[in-house]
């Protein structure tokens, strides 16, 4: 059998693969504290659960329209009236098999063989392999603790050549958990639009903020900049409904319908029953969103007050989402039993195999300093955790 060329350059998640590994080591009746699947520990609410039960039991299994259901994008057009002052007629707007499935559409319909697609690192792992499986290619905008891991307008520019057509923007971040200001945005957005470029703005994590940030997206600062951008939104991580598998995106028609074309040959609707559910979330109360939130934020303040106290060892403070994105270079060059630490993913595998916890190496998110933590877990195993990560590097000389 022969494998396309396309297929063999697919590297696989890193997340995934962490966890995987995580779990085959717990079959095999070890310990292992898990920072690595960006997933909130929190059950769907019960409001929701209910609502999909009863969709079931109605018999609303069937196919829907191929862009989602009415109903459902009519409850996505008044919450992005209502969250971010954005005006959407639901033929601007499709829902997808989850977030980043709905990207990748995207990026299927707007890249052609070599289109180059603007990526601030760190970034998500599978926005570079989405760009790749769309023909474009993938250009690192790279930045560092110093900048809080964001760029700036001249980052920007000096990135941009006659052959790029797509930003992406990932606020609030994963992996860093920052969250671009409205004054940061509306620089970017002036280079944006005068280079006439698309955005794709993931802002799954949007509800996910914390020190009284306030989320702003970018395509709401103007008429302009709102009609050169793709926003990308779901249900998953605000209302603990990863299974669900709903995300959804709006922006430009001709960009809209291009993608409802395309998902009309590959994965056909939505689930129907996700879709019925998805109403419930974003229409019926929100007390759990905030819930989860202020659960997230305590679990964060001590995450970083914790590593920061690890010699070798500095993070910041993340402003949203929920993963923390240390710096670790302090900690390059020690050994361990004779081995090695050189790089992230050094340290990732030493920490796995001889302290049984789970990160992520950041080489994989662009950035080989770092590694990333979720802590979408309970505050029990990040104590242990993080205990487990003091206790190893202690025994670095």
């Amino acid at each position: 059998m022969v494998i396309s060329k396309k297929a063999r350059g697919i590297q696989p998640s890193a997340t995934l693969a962490i966890s995987a590994k995580a779990k085959q080591m717990e079959s095999q009746g070890i310990d292992v504290v898990g920072f690595g699947a960006g997933e909130p520990d929190f059950d769907t609410p019960e409001n929701i659960k209910k609502m999909g039960i009863e969709a079931i039991s109605g018999g609303d299994t069937k196919y829907t329209p191929v862009s989602g259901t009415n109903e459902l994008k009519k409850a996505i057009a008044a919450k992005f009236k209502k969250d971010n002052n954005l005006e959407y007629e639901i033929s601007q707007i499709s829902v997808g098999c989850g977030a980043k499935h709905s990207i990748y559409n995207i990026l299927i319909v707007l890249c052609d063989p070599g289109d180059e697609v603007l990526i601030p690192a760190p970034y998500w792992v599978s926005y570079p392999e989405q760009v790749k499986l769309a023909d474009g290619v993938p250009v690192f905008i790279r930045t560092d603790d110093s900048t809080s891991f964001k760029i700036n307008a001249e980052l920007l520019r000096n990135s941009i050549t006659p052959k790029t057509k797509v930003l992406i923007l990932n606020s609030p971040s994963n992996p860093t958990g920052m969250i671009y200001t409205k004054e940061e945005l509306i620089e970017l957005a002036q280079v944006i639009k005068e280079h006439k470029l698309i955005v794709i703005s993931d802002e799954i994590y949007e509800k996910l903020t914390y020190d009284g940030n306030k989320y702003v997206s970018i395509a709401s600062l103007d008429e302009e900049i709102k009609a050169l951008t793709v926003v990308v939104n779901g249900v998953s991580k605000s209302y603990a409904m990863t299974g669900w598998r709903i995300g959804y995106i709006a922006g430009p028609k001709e960009i809209i319908t291009a993608v409802n074309n395309l998902q009309s040959h590959s994965t056909s609707n939505p689930t129907s029953i996700s879709q019925k559910a998805s109403v419930e979330a974003i229409t019926g109360p929100q007390e759990a969103v905030e819930v989860m939130r202020k659960a997230f934020d305590e679990r964060r303040k001590y995450v970083v007050a914790e590593l920061n106290r690890i010699p070798g060892v500095s993070c910041l403070m993340p402003e949203g989402a929920f993963y923390v994105f240390p710096n670790i270079s302090g900690l390059f060059g020690k050994f361990y039993n004779g081995k090695i630490i050189s790089n992230s993913m050094d340290f990732s595998a030493l920490l796995l195999e001889e302290a049984h916890v789970a990160v992520v190496p950041g080489i994989e998110f662009g950035n080989d300093n770092c590694v990333r933590l979720s802590y979408a877990t309970s505050m029990l195993s990040i104590k242990k955790g993080i205990e487990r990560i003091s206790d190893f590097v202690k025994t670095l000389s």
